[in-house]
């Protein structure tokens, strides 16, 4: 199990879905720029769980097949890769042209009550599949034999506390990461308010970047296992010095460095909620002591 979380802690950052990571972090940051710290890090929890349920059912339906199975499957998941970049180019065009998504991030609030786009847990489980999906090539490896290792002699219920564990590595690097982003942008709403109608023309630039870099990814991939083609390729070795960097580093450091920053950014995001909410009580006993400033205070 402690091998299978480690192996989840990198598999957020494999080299294939990578550029997936700061696209759902462009997301974060679009849904949580107009409401406070508790609500933006509540919306962030929820939305990394429902793309890591969407990550690991993928896995998780590798795992219980059989390994030839499995890698008949694998054969074709790169020509998904690139139909999954070309989705990511299409949306990021119709957010660049100034139109809207409303399905980015789960809203907790009725529409009354928060001015953030509502949205739907699914959008976040398809998300997750889709990073699965392009992830697949690099990562279903190191998966299988992760989840392999605790099979032999072993029940049911053992193997899925397996995938749990995976699982779970996955969600503490992209929660932590969507935590931190989500209590900044909430953080620096003031700032957040003057870019606000340039947000989608943002993240519509950011989904572009990212679906070319992964539909690229795809076509390599194609073209190295189908083709023939020459492994030495100037893109994929940039990408790949910069993951291989961020992945070693979590790698050598391990879980405690997300886990401490986790706690630190839900214990400020608590923090901020209390003293918001001690604001509005004492603005609140002050318009009762003082009548003449009800209509300030309205």
């Amino acid at each position: 199990m402690g091998l299978a979380f480690a192996a989840g802690l990198v598999a957020a950052l494999n080299p294939c879905g990578f550029a997936m990571l700061p696209a759902y972090l462009a997301l974060v940051v679009r849904g949580s720029g107009d409401v406070g710290a508790a609500i933006a890090v509540g919306r962030a929890v929820a939305a990394t769980a429902a793309m890591t349920l969407g990550f690991i059912a993928v896995f998780g339906t590798f795992g219980f097949l059989t390994v030839s199975l499995a890698s008949t499957v694998q054969k074709y998941t790169p020509y998904v890769t690139v139909l999954i970049g070309i989705a990511l180019v299409a949306l990021g065009i119709w957010l660049l042209s100034g139109r809207d998504l409303t399905l980015s991030l789960p809203n907790p609030l009725p529409h009354s009550t928060s001015p953030a786009p509502s949205g739907n847990l699914g959008s976040m489980f398809g998300y997750g599949v889709g990073y699965a999906v392009a992830s697949l090539s690099c990562t279903i490896g190191p998966f299988l034999a992760v989840t392999g290792a605790g099979v032999g002699g072993t029940s049911v219920l053992t193997r899925a506390w397996i995938y749990l564990a995976y699982a779970a590595g996955f969600a503490l690097v992209v929660g932590a990461l969507a935590v931190a982003v989500a209590l900044a942008s909430s953080a620096l709403v003031e700032r957040m308010r003057r870019i606000m109608p340039y947000v989608n023309r943002i993240g519509g630039a950011v989904l572009i970047l990212v679906g070319l870099y992964v539909g690229y990814y795809g076509f390599y991939e194609i073209r190295l296992f189908t083709a023939g083609g020459n492994p030495a390729d100037p893109v994929i070795a940039a990408a790949g010095r910069l993951q291989g960097a961020i992945a070693g580093w979590v790698h050598l450091h391990g879980a405690w460095p997300w886990v401490v920053l986790l706690a630190v950014l839900l214990a400020a995001a608590f923090l901020l909620a209390r003293l918001a909410h001690s604001g509005v009580i004492w603005r609140c006993r002050r318009s009762r002591a003082d009548p003449a400033t009800v209509g300030d205070e309205a």
